[in-house]
């Protein structure tokens, strides 16, 4: 469960204080898909940072999974990322010189302690992430030789391998040409439906804001609309 209380965030540029979020409440539960829209400036990726444990709030309590996380330091948020969030995002962030395999893999490289699996075992849990978004055929090829599509697959696989509670999405379908886009998109509505993992996408595009559960509109670092809409489980 994700719970945001009396978040503000001021960022200090120069002799000018940004207040970027200005005490914002937000209550995720498990399992819901929310999309959260907004003009440009309005604190979406702030948001979406402190949600994903990649920035802390000036003040307010942010709890993840019972967990308060607002006051902890960067190797606790460390942890907290790799075991509980995926992150899927707009430029699909891979690394080019190595295979889809191993980008996949490399969430699992970080684990630490008893939680990190032997070398079969992650090649075994990326190549079957692979295969869960259509991309098994393609384990030993690097970005370069893979379309867009497919490198915003790849990053899909990687957010999924260690079983994140929560998939954080920002703008997922930004770079992509429409039938890419709506592939993408059909893998988050097979995870949302079939495994009940709690999607928030950050989006511009009101054809994938309205595929959610739920739509949050900020405006100057406030929710100033927070509705339901027909979403995926009404679309299953």
């Amino acid at each position: 469960m994700i719970e945001l209380e009396g978040i503000t965030k001021v960022y200090q540029m120069g002799q000018v204080q940004v207040h970027a979020l200005r005490g914002m409440s937000l209550r995720i539960e498990p399992g819901e898909w929310v999309s959260i829209v907004g003009p440009s400036g309005s604190g979406k990726s702030t948001l979406m940072h402190i949600i994903g444990c990649l920035d802390t709030p000036t003040s307010g309590s942010y709890r993840l999974n019972g967990l308060e996380v607002s006051s902890m330091d960067e190797k606790s948020l460390s942890t907290v990322r790799n075991q509980e969030i995926g992150f899927v995002f707009q430029m699909f962030n891979l690394l080019p010189r190595i295979s889809a395999l191993k980008q996949v893999m490399l969430p699992m490289q970080y684990a630490r302690g008893k939680a990190k699996l032997p070398l079969r075992k992650r090649r075994e849990i990326a190549a079957k992430a692979l295969e869960m978004v259509g991309l098994g055929d393609r384990l030993n090829h690097h970005p370069a030789e893979l379309s867009g599509g497919e490198q915003q697959r790849i990053a899909i696989a990687r957010a999924l391998v260690n079983n994140p509670s929560i998939i954080l999405a920002d703008e997922p379908t930004g770079n992509l040409d429409t039938q890419s886009g709506a592939e993408v998109m059909e893998i988050f509505r097979k995870l949302h439906r079939e495994r009940g993992i709690t999607i928030v996408v950050v989006t511009h595009d009101d054809e994938i804001a309205g595929m959610a559960e739920r739509i949050v509109h900020l405006r100057d670092g406030l929710i100033v609309d927070d509705a339901r809409v027909g979403g995926e489980k009404e679309k299953a």
